[in-house]
């Protein structure tokens, strides 16, 4: 009899005591706080190479020679720095927000219509909407370099 009450109460104690730690999706304790300047300016680098990352990967899938592939970068670019600008801005309307990037990409590539073929400004206008699937081109880099080294062991 006394085992069983004490083996009750000790369970009663431990799940109140875990009941009032607040824990994440993966049962760790979280402490809520701000995160510390060097963490924001961290964060941003890393944005800032995923984006350089997102738009080599994009690149490569496009048929342009270097000087246009250039152009194109600085194009997209700009392009990002403005989306972010207006993603930034408060609008009283999420409408009146997606009039605005639908604005954006109407009139940012105008440009580059002259200068690229018809097939990659369609490739542009997908990755402007959000169409681009990134993870098929690192498929086939991934393939090229397993070839490059395969012919490296063999040669």
């Amino acid at each position: 009899m006394k085992k069983t009450i004490i083996i009750a109460f000790a369970l009663v104690l431990g799940f109140s005591t875990y009941g009032q730690v607040r824990r994440d999706r993966m049962g760790n304790p979280v402490t809520p706080s701000e995160p510390s300047e060097k963490e924001i300016a961290k964060r941003k680098q890393m944005i800032e190479e995923r984006r350089k990352e997102y738009i080599a990967n994009f690149l490569t899938t496009l048929e342009a020679d270097e000087f246009q592939k250039e152009i194109i970068k600085q194009s997209l670019d700009s392009f990002y720095e403005a989306k972010i600008g207006i993603l930034k801005t408060r609008y009283e309307h999420s409408i009146d927000r997606k009039d605005a990037i639908k604005k954006l990409v109407d009139t940012h590539f105008v440009e580059l219509e002259e200068l690229i073929s018809e097939n990659d400004m369609i490739k542009i206008k997908d990755l402007a909407t959000g169409k681009f699937d990134e993870s098929e081109v690192k498929k086939k880099n991934k393939k090229k370099k397993k070839r490059k080294k395969k012919n490296k062991d063999k040669g």
